[in-house]
Formats: structure tokens, C-alpha cells, sequence
């Protein structure tokens, strides 16, 4: 019972990670793909201009992104790991 409430808990744990790091993923992808959009109908030396500093947002915003991606990825890895040592 014990094994089992502990291996609950940290699979709480690892949905907490892996929900935030979902949340995160739309908040990042919106503005770039209204940018794409932007550029499908405007692409010139002007906009491309009034973009730059855009990019350079979400350029912050998408590292932001796979360093929690990476968090949520580990913290799987860690249960998955601790899942086979328990089944040893």
C-alpha cells in the first residue's frame, strides 16, 4: 500500500510538470504563428523590419519553452526509472 501511495504521488507529480509545460506551449506558438501569417501576406524588406523585434521575443519565449519541456521530460524519466527499480 505504501509502494503504491508513493508511486501515485509521484505520478502526481510528473502530471503537475508535464500540465505546466503544456500550458506554456500555446502562449509560445500563438504569436508565432500569427507572425507566419503576417509574413505569408506581407513578405518584404519592411516587414521583415517590424518583425525583428518580435523574434526576438519569441525566440526568448521558445527556450523558455524547451527548458520546461526538458523539466517535464526529465521528471517522466525519473519516474519511469524509479517505476523499473520498484518491478526489480
Amino acid at each position: 500500500q505504501a509502494k503504491l501511495t508513493q508511486t501515485k504521488g509521484r505520478y502526481k507529480e510528473m502530471l503537475s510538470a508535464m500540465k505546466r509545460a503544456e500550458q506554456r506551449i500555446e502562449p509560445v506558438l500563438k504569436p508565432l504563428r500569427d507572425q507566419v501569417l503576417y509574413l505569408k501576406h506581407n513578405l518584404n524588406a519592411q516587414a521583415l523590419a517590424a518583425i525583428k523585434g518580435e523574434l526576438v521575443k519569441v525566440d526568448a519565449q521558445v527556450d523558455q519553452l524547451v527548458r520546461d519541456m526538458n523539466r517535464s521530460i526529465a521528471e517522466a524519466d525519473k519516474f519511469i526509472q524509479s517505476m523499473e527499480k520498484e518491478s526489480d
